[in-house]
């Protein structure tokens, strides 16, 4: 059974969900709030996610996601499409636009199902070009920023979703990826040899960055110890 809340300023887009949800058996809500200044902070250890309307009195829904440390996983819920990039850029799991179908509703639902039933240790959730992908992290060789995009590259696939490289640092961090370039991240793993300003992975040559040269060597020390 999967807990959510909703939070949601306009009465009738709260009714919508509630409807919904009495559809979907496997939904229980613990509470409707008009604002995330509202919500109980024991309440949001209790949920796995959130209906998030952007839009709403005192705090936008993305500038509250940002005062929670560990925020629970987030459906937003926006008469706006304008505020997509932002969202996934705070690793929404979908961004449902109003008015938006029952099963429009049900796709995002089972997209927070397959999210927490993925092992975090060993795989990632990646939305691009309306599809959610599964990617096992360490068949990731790199990750590339291209302008308002991200490209991460595994052996086999090359997947370009809007994003900046500087969250990608920090989402990549409990992992063995470091950044060793203003724009490329690269998975330690899979580093076959270090020249003075290139690593090769699987025969692509990535330039490092002078600011990055001394981490990249502490971190691929770190690794190298792990294994022994």
């Amino acid at each position: 059974m999967l807990k959510c809340i909703i939070i949601e300023d306009e009465k009738n887009a709260q009714q919508v969900l509630v409807h919904y949800m009495s559809k979907k058996t496997s939904i229980t809500c613990l509470g409707i709030y008009e604002t995330g200044l509202d919500i109980p902070f024991d309440v949001l250890n209790k949920i796995d996610f959130i209906f998030l309307d952007i839009e709403l009195p005192e705090l936008n829904g993305l500038e509250f996601l940002k005062t929670l440390k560990n925020p629970p996983k987030v459906i937003v819920t926006s008469a706006y499409p304008d505020f997509a990039v932002d969202a996934f850029e705070q690793a929404v799991i979908d961004y449902l636009v109003k008015p938006f179908s029952y099963d429009r509703f049900i796709i995002a639902v089972d997209r927070i199902k397959i999210n927490k039933e993925t092992n975090h240790k060993e795989y990632i959730l990646v939305y691009a070009d309306k599809t959610t992908h599964r990617v096992k992290v360490n068949d990731i060789l790199y990750i590339k920023s291209e302008l308002d995009y991200i490209l991460i590259v595994t052996k086999t696939d090359k997947i370009l979703l809007l994003g900046s490289l500087i969250n990608w640092v920090k989402k990549m961090n409990e992992f063995s990826f470091v950044r060793v370039h203003r724009s490329y991240i690269v998975n330690t793993n899979k580093v076959k040899k270090i020249k003075p300003d290139l690593v090769e992975i699987e025969n692509v040559e990535i330039p490092i960055g002078k600011a990055y040269k001394k981490n990249l060597w502490k971190i691929i020390q770190e690794t190298e110890n792990k294994k022994n």
